[in-house]
């Protein structure tokens, strides 16, 4: 833990940012956005099975929390990108996605053995 942050703590404001960045599809958006900056069609692809009305609440929140930035072109055309702060998190989730890919072959396994069970 960092300083006085405590994200165990129901009190603390980081709780509900852990909370916001840790679902499946913001931790997805966070982690679709560190490529490059998306326009919300593209955001759409890049997230698959992601609906319409979800992505945009998760950009929304994501936004409110200062994580993805949303520039306005004008003439319907919308940017998403990441804060520096963004950046930092998706990142940060991008390792544990790693993490999941480099031990699936374990869970696979894991999940074959108790189905038989």
């Amino acid at each position: 833990m960092t300083g006085a942050f405590d994200a165990f703590s129901p009190l603390c404001p980081s709780r509900s940012v852990v909370d916001d960045v840790t679902d499946r599809w913001p931790a997805l958006v966070l982690i679709a956005l560190l490529e490059k900056p998306h326009r919300f069609a593209e955001a759409a692809r890049t997230v698959g099975g992601i609906s319409d009305r979800m992505l945009s609440r998760t950009l929304t929140t994501l936004v409110a929390d200062g994580l993805v930035v949303r520039t306005d072109h004008g003439e319907q055309h919308v940017e998403y990108e990441l804060s520096a702060s963004g950046h930092h998190i998706a990142t940060a989730l991008k390792g544990v996605v790693t993490a999941v890919y480099d031990v699936m072959p374990e869970i696979l396994q894991a999940k074959a053995i108790a189905a038989s069970a």
